[in-house]
């Protein structure tokens, strides 16, 4: 058997046909490639699925996280606490917002990030904080008196919308639950004002009249990734079963791999284990591993300038998390094999 994927994006593009073709020949025929009419229908099926009033695509989930902050009115000197096992995106947005990102420590059996050292790290300067959901489980939502931004870039359909925040960050990378064809994000929200505001800044601030109110820039959305992900959102809640389907199996066959926590919210973006010795524990593997994220952002030579305090419990993640092949389109027979080689 050849080996067994991490993850098949030629299969994913596969399930959406003939569908795709249809809908990005649709769009064609149509003549309209950016912030058309499926821009509009999707932003108004994503926001039902997510449970919120507003969905505004923006151009990446990096974008989607900058132009919150920037619509929530963050700006030079503030700060912004950000769990320090992540993706350096939901750090960059920050900086690229104008603001400073404050690195806090996270839990040792989730990665996400640890409310007391959120707490900890708040100052008189800090006005925001965003708890990530990694790898899809849900992340805890601290209560430090500054509005809750929350990076949802791989938790598609794991929120809970009672959440207490202002808005949640999508990323439609083409590797996540909810992934297109290209590039692309989300703010979801339920503030009329933020969602509005957040329409007009991705698009230069562009006014009917052509005045241009506020200096921004260009972060406007692809019809056909539109098109792509709507046919991509109708497949969500069963594509995020089977996920769940997938790591329960390997977890069933390896119950003593360093599993974190199981979440009934989980979406399992991505199945991830902890193993101490890793680089020889994924060398005798028969199948691919992955490794998300291989450096904690305080071990970030780009962004030591913004390190206060020592994160040891992100560091530990980032040096013996290892992903497993997971994502919808595995067969049984994948399935199985790596089960067996997990045994």
């Amino acid at each position: 058997m050849a080996t067994v994927p991490v993850v098949d994006l030629a299969r994913r593009a596969a399930a959406l046909e003939p569908e795709l073709s249809a809908a990005i020949a649709e769009v064609l025929a149509a003549g309209v490639f950016l912030l058309g009419p499926q821009t509009a229908a999707f932003e108004e099926e994503f926001a039902a699925f997510c449970g919120r009033r507003h969905a505004v695509a923006v151009a990446s989930g990096t974008e989607a996280l900058r132009l919150a902050l920037v619509a929530m009115g963050l700006g030079p000197g503030d700060e912004v606490i950000v769990p320090a096992m992540t993706a350096v995106p939901t750090a960059a947005a920050v900086v690229a917002a104008g603001a400073v990102p404050v690195f806090a420590d996270v839990r040792r059996d989730t990665a996400g990030l640890d409310p007391v050292a959120a707490a900890g790290a708040v100052t008189d300067r800090t006005r925001a904080v965003i708890p990530v959901h990694l790898h899809g489980f849900p992340a805890d939502i601290p209560d430090l008196g500054v509005p809750v931004l929350e990076d949802a870039a791989q938790a598609h359909g794991a929120l809970d919308p009672a959440a207490p925040s202002v808005a949640a960050a999508y990323s439609f990378y083409p590797t996540k639950n909810l992934g297109g064809i290209g590039d692309g994000g989300a703010v979801v929200t339920d503030d009329d004002d933020l969602a509005a505001l957040v329409r007009e800044l991705r698009n230069h601030s562009r006014g009917a009249d052509y005045d241009h109110p506020h200096v921004t820039g260009n972060s406007r959305f692809s019809e056909i990734e539109a098109a792509a992900l709507r046919i991509g959102l109708r497949r969500l809640a069963a594509d995020n079963a089977r996920r769940r389907e997938v790591a329960a199996a390997y977890r069933a066959a390896a119950p003593d791999l360093g599993w974190p926590p199981d979440h009934p919210r989980h979406v399992y973006h991505l199945c991830v284990a902890r193993v101490p010795d890793r680089d020889a524990w994924r060398a005798a593997r028969p199948f691919e591993t992955g490794i998300h994220y291989a450096r904690a952002l305080t071990q970030q030579s780009g962004y030591r300038r913004y390190v206060r305090a020592a994160c040891p419990e992100a560091e530990a993640w980032a040096a013996e998390c290892v992903s497993l092949p997971c994502f919808p389109e595995i067969t049984d027979d994948e399935i199985e094999a790596v089960c067996r080689a997990l045994q």
